[in-house]
């Protein structure tokens, strides 16, 4: 049986992550070359005071393929691990190349707030609003699911 290829964000799976090597094996789960390049990529920005202009050093320092970095690179920035820092960008005074984000972190803290508000909403007009939009899905209400 082949191996997910999909991001595993179980709840448990997240609670059990200690380190890096945890951190992409939940990303990149079934791709231990995917797994490599993201976990160097992570380290050299890490490592890195002003953005990083060029990845290319990983590719032969490392061994790691230009398409295998670059789809590591893409997923990572997708997911708002990283980013890209343009030169016209003021803040860094006219570098310009990758850094750690803080756009993951910051929107899984949102989600985790959202829910927590959402879960502990218990108003009469809440249930109400929950019931038309589940409606809206085609799903039926709410109190025809918990009969």
């Amino acid at each position: 049986m082949t191996e997910s290829t999909k991001i595993d964000f179980r709840h448990r799976r997240v609670s059990e992550i200690e380190d890096i090597t945890d951190l992409v094996g939940m990303l990149f789960p079934g791709n231990e070359n995917q797994q490599h390049a993201a976990a160097r990529i992570l380290l050299a920005l890490k490592v890195s005071s002003e953005p990083v202009p060029s990845m290319s050093h990983l590719e032969r320092e490392h061994s790691i393929s230009r398409r295998t970095l670059q789809r590591a690179r893409a997923k990572l920035a997708r997911l708002g691990l990283i980013e890209h820092v343009s030169f016209l960008n003021a803040r860094y005074g006219g570098q310009h190349g990758w850094k750690l984000s803080s756009r993951m972190s910051t929107a899984l803290r949102q989600l985790a707030d959202r829910i927590d508000d959402w879960r502990r909403d218990t108003r009469p007009e809440r249930r109400e609003k929950d019931e038309r939009l589940v409606g809206v899905l085609g799903v039926g209400s709410v109190s025809s699911l918990s009969e």
